[in-house]
Order: C-alpha cells, then structure tokens, then sequence
C-alpha cells in the first residue's frame, strides 16, 4: 500500500511527528485538528461553536488538499473536554454535513492538546 502525506498552509501545521493527513487505499485519513488559526496557530477560545468551526474548517482545508470533499467524508471523532459542550457542538457541526451525514463517534476526554476544548478528526472518501 502506497501512503501519500497530505500537506497545506490552509491548516495549522503538525505539532508533533505526524502529517497533517494521508492518502491510503482511496482515503483521506485527516489527524484530529484543535482549533487553532492556520498560519499563526493562535488559538480560537470564546464559546464551543467558535471553537468547532475552526476544527471543522481545518478538516476541511486538509481533506480539500488531499483531492476529497467534506460530502465525502465517511466518518468522524469528536473529542470534548466537557460532554456538556455536546449539544452546542452537535448544532455547529451539522451545518457541515449533507445527508446522509457521516458516522461519527463523540467522546469525553480528560486532557487534549494545548489544553483545547475539542479537537475532531475525520476519513474521507478520495
């Protein structure tokens, strides 16, 4: 199996030994994105909808730069700090999704990077 890194300025750069995704087996295998800003990393903070629009637009960007699309995107994690924040997350992440939207497992955490509220990793289609 051939495994291509994914690369783009329109998402926060890894800040570890990862890519920001790869192409295997006709997917995209997105890593989980925290809601920071691409280019400066500064952190998006204020309420929990702010900060999901900003994971799901850094998915976006890395699955677009990988040839796919978010109406291809198979399945979904979502990682929050506090399950409190999970109907307010939930509402801003259906508007990113058509039917039939994508699985998606939504779980509570203790600690995520750079002490982040949520952080969401996606697969998509190629």
């Amino acid at each position: 199996m051939k495994l291509e890194k994914v690369s783009t300025e329109k998402a926060p750069s890894a800040i570890g030994p990862y890519s920001q995704g790869i192409k295997a087996s006709g997917f995209v295998f997105c890593s989980g994105q925290i809601p920071a800003k691409p280019g400066s990393g500064e952190l998006v903070t204020g309420s929990i909808t702010d900060q999901t629009k900003q994971c799901l637009s850094n998915v976006k960007a890395v699955i677009e730069a990988a040839g796919s699309s978010m109406n291809r995107v198979v399945k979904c994690t979502v990682f929050l700090k506090d399950m409190n924040d999970f109907a307010e997350m939930n509402a801003e992440y259906a508007k990113w999704f058509s039917e039939p939207p994508p699985a998606r497992a939504a779980v509570q955490v203790a600690r995520l990077p750079k002490d982040v509220s949520i952080e969401i990793e996606a697969i998509a289609e190629l």
